[in-house]
């Protein structure tokens, strides 16, 4: 599990997680953005809150993730990726699987970067690869790969960000006293290279695992 404030890197990190352990990727945050994007009812039901930075309800969600563990791709494992974002969705979590089963992970970056961050993503309307541009950047930018229009989404507008990260920070740190004793439980630095990274989650990974293995 990966926690860290939006713009972390924990999406980017969960994914290339999940490639290398062959294990599932589960982004609550992609599965909503799929179903604003379609237009389902669970996507109207919350396109307003995503839109303003808020948090989806806790029901929700853990509906959501529930239905997700049960599929069998879950059984060796599996990268969450968005929850639990509360100390409700913590504990709701625990029901899901042993608690001792869990590898925390906190991605610590400071909020002035993440504004920096978010606000130079830019996802390209046709392939849908994320990008980064210049922060100051103005007007349209086409994507180098297959040359569509580069957008910023709605919640990665600087205020909207900053409105996330409010909200984030006044959830997260329950979340992080809730596992924080755990043996499972770790920090990494956010701020060094994408690969420094990945590497340090799969030490930590390979340290709280290897005790468990036969």
């Amino acid at each position: 599990m990966l926690l860290g404030p939006p713009g972390s890197g924990k999406g980017t990190q969960a994914a290339r997680l999940a490639g290398q352990l062959s294990i599932p990727h589960i982004s609550t945050g992609d599965i909503l953005r799929a179903a604003v994007k379609a237009g389902t009812p669970l996507g109207k039901q919350v396109a307003g809150i995503m839109a303003s930075g808020g948090l989806v309800g806790d029901a929700l969600i853990t509906d959501l993730v529930r239905d997700r563990l049960a599929e069998p791709d879950t059984a060796n494992g599996f990268i969450l990726d968005g929850y639990p974002r509360t100390a409700a969705q913590a504990a709701a979590l625990d029901t899901m699987r042993p608690p001792d089963s869990l590898v925390v992970v906190l991605i610590q970056v400071p909020d002035d970067v993440i504004v920096k961050r978010m606000s130079s993503r830019r996802v390209c309307d046709n392939c849908g690869l994320t990008q980064s541009v210049a922060h100051d950047a103005v007007g349209e930018e086409q994507c180098p790969y297959c040359g569509g229009d580069l957008i910023r989404r709605p919640d990665d507008h600087p205020d909207t960000v900053r409105r996330r990260l409010e909200t984030y920070a006044a959830a997260a740190t329950p979340v992080i006293e809730y596992y924080r004793a755990r043996e499972g439980f770790g920090e990494v630095n956010g701020l060094q290279h994408a690969d420094r990274v990945n590497g340090a989650l799969h030490a930590h990974i390979q340290r709280v695992m290897s005790p468990r293995l036969p």
